[in-house]
Order: structure tokens, then C-alpha cells, then sequence
């Protein structure tokens, strides 16, 4: 029932009628907890599962409330357009990071804003790559997907091919990264302690800008160590030069990261789109299959790290 890249109050149509019979007299403001902590409306489903999920739960147990809203713990929301809106918000947002200017988002007509939100509602990945095409937000240059035979499904591609042909090409990169960081390590997935508070989480909104070298692409590890400086503080120096060592990271088979050296941070997950993807895969080819409508890249990141000063 919930789209990876929609939003959980978007259910409301469907789950209402189900249970308006148990509910009581009263205005009805529809919100979801999992284990006891309140659900961000405006985080893509597949998001919130993949970070709050470090275990695959299926189906995924969530309660629905239509009473008491946390609004200490959430944002107002006061039905669709909410959600709508807040969708519109990081377009624009994510046109800015890569183009400077957000205007192709902000002059859009209202039949193609009807229609570029019906489909993200619904799920109409045609309706969906026809809207978003006008808008120009331009595609990173993927070498490594250009040498893979097109199959034939081509048409379920996350951008469509008159997008990739005709948009300005881009190498500024719209990315929201969720971490959670541990002190301590763990062996099993399922030992990792619940998430019962959102203070547990850091939310890191940056831009990664993509260099890449003659003979070496820029990686998924390339782009995580830039988002997170404070984790990496050699990182640009080591992204727009030659690494000299290179067997201090260590790609594992599940494409978890391990850094050997002590002291050093240990990705213990990074999943993306319900995929937890080797490091070394070239971050071009991420972004343009992975990307969600709104064309950020969403991170999620369970890292191992010696608790950084300040904070």
C-alpha cells in the first residue's frame, strides 16, 4: 500500500474507511509510530524504513493515530497539500543546488504541477518522466551505465532517455544524509539498539560535488567521505588526489565498508532505495538510478565512530 517514494500520510484515503468505525467525535489529524516514536510526514516511506529498519521488517508494523498529535516532535501538517508542498519545496530546493536558480521548478503550469505531483501520489513513472523532463535538472554524465547494452525494460529507468539526451549535464549533486552513529560495535544488525528518539539521528543536508580524475571515477565512498568531513577530515584532499593507500579500506561482500585503521570510522550499513550498495560503485551510476522525484539522494548511514568533540 505505501510506495517506497511516497509519504505515509498520503494513505489516508485508504485507511480511514477502515477504522473511522472505532474512532471517536473529534477532528481527525492522521499520524504513524513505529515502536513509540513518531514518524516524520515529510520523509519519503522508503527512508524512513530503511533507517529505522536496520533489519528488514516485513510487513513493516506501524500504528496509525488520528488523536493526540505530537506537535512537539512533528511538524504541522494539515492534509495533502501539506505534503504537496513540502515535495514542491525540495524540487526547488534541489534545482537551486544544481543549477543555481530554481526558477524552471517555480514557472511551472499549474497542469503540469497537478499532474507532476498526481504522478508521484500514484506512482506513474511516465506521467511522472514527461512533467519532470521540462524542468531541465540535467543528469550526471554515467560512462559506466553508457557501456552497459540498454535491456528492455529501459522504460522503468529511474530518469528517462529524452531527459539524459537533452538536460545540461551536472556534477553538483542534491543529498540528504540520515546517520546514526555508535560508540560501540555490534556483529548483527539486530543488535543494533532501537532508535526511540530523533535526537539519535544526525540529518545532514550537502551538496556533493563530483571530481573525478583521468583513469579513477569518483565512488560512493568518494561522496560519503565529502558529506561527512567531520568523520573523514582528510577526505578533500584525498578525493582530488591519488590515494596512496588504498588497502585501508576494504570492501566487504554485503558493501559494507570496513576501515582498518584504529580509531578510524566503520560503515556498518549504507543502504539506499532498500539496496545497500558496494562502495566502490561509481557514484555517477548511483545517482541517476537511485535518485528520488524530488532529486535529492537520500542516505541512509549506520557508522562506528569515536564520538567527535562538541557534540
Amino acid at each position: 500500500m505505501a510506495p517506497r517514494i511516497g509519504y505515509l500520510p498520503l494513505l489516508s484515503s485508504k485507511l480511514k474507511p477502515f477504522f473511522s468505525g472505532a474512532l471517536p467525535p473529534g477532528v481527525d489529524t492522521i499520524w504513524f509510530d513505529y515502536k513509540g516514536l513518531p514518524l516524520k510526514w515529510y520523509i519519503p516511506t522508503g527512508v524512513l524504513f530503511d533507517l529505522l529498519c536496520a533489519e528488514p521488517e516485513r510487513p513493516w508494523n506501524l500504528t496509525v493515530h488520528y488523536r493526540g498529535y505530537p506537535g512537539n516532535v512533528l511538524i504541522p501538517w494539515d492534509g495533502e497539500d501539506s505534503v504537496k508542498w513540502s515535495y514542491i519545496n525540495s524540487l526547488k530546493e534541489a534545482a537551486y543546488i544544481i543549477h543555481g536558480s530554481s526558477k524552471n521548478v517555480m514557472n511551472m503550469s499549474h497542469p503540469d504541477q497537478v499532474d507532476l505531483w498526481g504522478s508521484v501520489m500514484d506512482g506513474k513513472l511516465e506521467t511522472y518522466n514527461h512533467i519532470s523532463s521540462k524542468l531541465k535538472l540535467g543528469v550526471v554524465s554515467d560512462e559506466f551505465s553508457e557501456k552497459i547494452k540498454p535491456s528492455p525494460s529501459k522504460a522503468h529507468h529511474s530518469l528517462n532517455d529524452t531527459e539524459a539526451n537533452a538536460a545540461l549535464k551536472t556534477s553538483r549533486i542534491p543529498v540528504r544524509l540520515y546517520l546514526r552513529t555508535f560508540n560501540e560495535d555490534f556483529d548483527d544488525l539486530e543488535e543494533a539498539p532501537f532508535i526511540d528518539n530523533w535526537d539519535q539521528l544526525s540529518y545532514i543536508n550537502r551538496p556533493v560535488e563530483i571530481n573525478e580524475q583521468a583513469g579513477k571515477y569518483f565512488t560512493l565512498l568518494d561522496a560519503v567521505k565529502s558529506v561527512l568531513p567531520e568523520f573523514y577530515p582528510d577526505s578533500l584532499n584525498t578525493i582530488k588526489s591519488e590515494v596512496k593507500n588504498e588497502q585501508s579500506v576494504e570492501p566487504e561482500e554485503e558493501g559494507v565498508e570496513t576501515r582498518r585503521l584504529p580509531g578510524q570510522p566503520v560503515i556498518k550499513l549504507l543502504r539506499i532505495q532498500g539496496i545497500e550498495p558496494k562502495m566502490e560503485i561509481p557514484f555517477s551510476w548511483v545517482v541517476n538510478n537511485l535518485m528520488n522525484p524530488d532529486y535529492f539522494l537520500y542516505i541512509c548511514l549506520y557508522i562506528k565512530a569515536p564520538k567527535l568533540v562538541g557534540t
